[in-house]
C-alpha cells in the first residue's frame, strides 16, 4: 500500500497516523507539506490527520481547505484515490466540499478528550472491510468542534444510502452530532471522514488494539 499523510501548520497527529499505517501495511507513508501542488504517483491512500491546522482560525479546517495541496487531493479523489480524514482532517474534507455537512462547536461548548464507543454502521467500505456491521469499538476522541450537522435532505440521503460509516454508541456521543454520526463516506465510496482517532487504539500500549483492523482493511483493499 502506497500512502501519503498531508501536513499543515498546526497538525499534530501525523506520526501516530503514520505508525498505524506502517503497522498495517509494512510501508512508511510519505509526508506531504501543504504547499505542494502535486502528489506522488501511484498513491493508494491519502490521509489528512488530526490537530489544529492554522490554529483553527476562521473555522476549523477553513484555511487548510484552500491550500495548494488540497487541490491536488481533490483531483486525486476525483480519480478514485482513497482519502481518509480524521478529526481536523474530517473538518478539512467538509470545508473542501469532498464530504457534505459541517462540524460545529460541541454541544457542551467544551473540548472533549475521552474514549467513546464507536458502532460500525457500514462494513462495506475501504476502512471497515475487516470488521462487521454492528461491531462496537472503543475509540478515543479529542476535539472542540466535532458536532456533525447537515440539512434534513442531506441526512436523509446519508442514512438512506448507507453512507453513515460510524456512529457513537451506547450514549457516548460527546459532541451532540445529529443522529450520533461519527463518520461518513462520499457517494463514490472513496472518501471517509470521521471525528474519533482510530490511530490511537491500534496497539497494547494504547490500552487496546481494537481499531487496528480498520487499518488492515485499507492495506487489504490496496493489495486487492
Amino acid at each position: 500500500m502506497k500512502s501519503a499523510v498531508i501536513l499543515f501548520p498546526g497538525i499534530n497527529r501525523e506520526n501516530d497516523m503514520a505508525r498505524a499505517l506502517k503497522m498495517a501495511s509494512g510501508k512508511t507513508p510519505e509526508m506531504i507539506w501543504h504547499t505542494e501542488t502535486e502528489l506522488p504517483r501511484g498513491l493508494d491512500l491519502i490521509v489528512i490527520p488530526g490537530g489544529f491546522s492554522y490554529g483553527d482560525y476562521l473555522r476549523c479546517g477553513a484555511i487548510a481547505a484552500r491550500s495548494p495541496v488540497m487541490r491536488a487531493v481533490a483531483g486525486a479523489a476525483g480519480r478514485g484515490v482513497k482519502v481518509l480524514g480524521v478529526c481536523n482532517g474530517f473538518q478539512i474534507l467538509t470545508e473542501t466540499g469532498l464530504l457534505p455537512g459541517a462540524l460545529m462547536r460541541n454541544a457542551g461548548l467544551r473540548f472533549v478528550c475521552e474514549t467513546v464507543e464507536l458502532s460500525v454502521e457500514n462494513a462495506a467500505t475501504f476502512f471497515t472491510s475487516t470488521v462487521k456491521k454492528g461491531d462496537v469499538l472503543p475509540c478515543p476522541v479529542a476535539h472542540h468542534d466535532g458536532n456533525y450537522f447537515a440539512g434534513a435532505e442531506t441526512i436523509k440521503r446519508l442514512e438512506g444510502e448507507g453512507r453513515v460509516v460510524f456512529r457513537y454508541a451506547n450514549g457516548t456521543n460527546p459532541n451532540g452530532s445529529i443522529n450520533d454520526i461519527a463518520g461518513i463516506i462520499n457517494e463514490a465510496g472513496n472518501v471517509i471522514g470521521m471525528m474519533p482517532h482510530p490511530e490511537d487504539r491500534v496497539e497494547a500500549l494504547h490500552g487496546g488494539a481494537e481499531c487496528a483492523p480498520l487499518f488492515h482493511s485499507i492495506a487489504g483493499e490496496a493489495v486487492a
